[in-house]
């Protein structure tokens, strides 16, 4: 029984590396994408906050 030689070897385990590697950079991506949503959905609230607070000022001042 012939033995597999080491370039076939050296092969598979490379190519194992990059599909972890690769896990990897999407795990990362989708971790950097939530926090750009998160921050900002942040930035968005915010904003309608500060709307609904200038709509209740100026429907205030109106009735006085």
């Amino acid at each position: 029984m012939e033995s597999i030689p080491i370039w076939v070897i050296a092969v598979i385990l490379l190519i194992f590396f990059s599909g972890y590697m690769a896990l990897r950079a999407m795990l990362a991506e989708r971790k950097l994408d939530q926090q750009f949503i998160e921050r900002e959905g942040k930035i968005y609230m915010e904003r309608i906050r500060e709307e609904r607070i200038k709509r209740q000022r100026d429907h205030n001042g109106d009735m006085q």
